[in-house]
């Protein structure tokens, strides 16, 4: 049996694991007592942050914007200008190609020239000059989004001490885009300046909404468009959404401090086989060498690659919470 057949036969054997996972697994069980019972909290609790999250929730779960379409949605091309977008480099999308484009020419003539494999070669230049600035772009995101979440708290308790004094609601945001630093800055004059070109306010929080896909601006947006729709008292919504925030942030980073020792543990596992393979391929090269020829050995390490990334992403479910 050839390389290509048996190749071919491990690829149609995982995409039939895959399919049969999906087939069976089912929704789970735990998550769905688990909503069961914070229905039944959120119905007969007595507490005010609890009806304000409750509020939230099924007014996300609801709630469609009118007339806008979600950005990224047109194009791939739209949906990486939106994801550059969100780091806040100012990235352009002829930068992010050419940037992968070098990564992966780079890649791929090192090895090369160590090896002489231009298959291998090329495969391992394609998936590090697309995968690397892919991961890039996403660790300047999540950045940005921590960065933003750590502030938003004290932009909404500044929102409210104005509207507390007597400012409108525009003008509110308006000091919030001078006096927080950092990405809520910048976003909230990105609206102020939309609602000077003539957008209404809740069409200029959702075109931020829309762009930084933010669960607890969402959140912010929907307090606001819901009283605007029903009347009340907005300062007092808006502090008993600053209080929700910061105990959701909380929590955030008790998991974080809970699943930091299996992340570690993942990290260190799933990195080591690879190190230890680049560190005897540049002492002893010889050594290493028959998994670039012999078809045997390059099989064997496929399917090598391919069970650890099967258990890095079982790892990596094992420390995912849902909030």
């Amino acid at each position: 049996m050839s390389i290509l057949q048996l190749l071919l036969f491990g690829g149609g054997l995982m995409a039939l694991m895959v399919v049969g996972y999906s087939a069976l697994s089912g929704p789970n069980a735990a998550k769905e007592s688990q909503r069961r019972l914070n229905a039944v909290r959120y119905r007969h609790s007595e507490s005010t942050d609890t009806k304000v999250e409750s509020q939230l929730k099924k007014a996300i779960a609801a709630r469609k914007p009118k007339a806008h379409r979600i950005a990224g949605s047109a194009s791939r091309i739209e949906a990486l200008e939106l994801r550059l977008d969100r780091t806040g480099k100012g990235w352009t999308v002829s930068q992010y190609f050419y940037a992968s484009l070098g990564v992966g020419l780079t890649v791929a003539v090192l090895i090369f020239l160590r090896s002489g494999a231009l298959l291998l070669s090329l495969g391992v230049g394609a998936v590090i000059g697309a995968g690397l600035p892919h991961f890039v772009v996403g660790f300047f995101i999540n950045k940005r989004t921590a960065d933003f979440n750590s502030k938003f708290p004290d932009a909404i308790e500044l929102l409210v001490r104005g509207l507390r004094s007597g400012l409108p609601v525009t003008e509110t945001l308006a000091v919030v885009a001078q006096e927080v630093p950092g990405p809520v800055g910048v976003e909230f004059k990105s609206i102020v300046e939309r609602i000077k070109i003539g957008k209404t306010m809740e069409e200029g929080l959702q075109d931020t909404a829309d762009k930084l896909n933010i669960p607890e601006f969402n959140f912010f947006c929907i307090t606001l468009a819901i009283q605007r729709e029903t009347g009340g008292n907005l300062a007092e919504t808006l502090s008993n959404l600053s209080e929700v925030l910061r105990k959701r942030g909380q929590m955030k980073l008790k998991i974080r401090a809970m699943s930091s020792e299996s992340k570690a543990s993942a990290y260190i596992v799933g990195a080591l086989p690879f190190i230890v393979f680049a560190m005897i391929w540049w002492i002893n090269p010889t050594y290493i060498d028959g998994f670039f020829t012999d078809e045997r050995l390059i099989v064997i390490g496929l399917g090598g690659m391919v069970w650890m990334s099967i258990g890095a992403f079982i790892m990596a479910k094992m420390v995912s919470f849902e909030i």
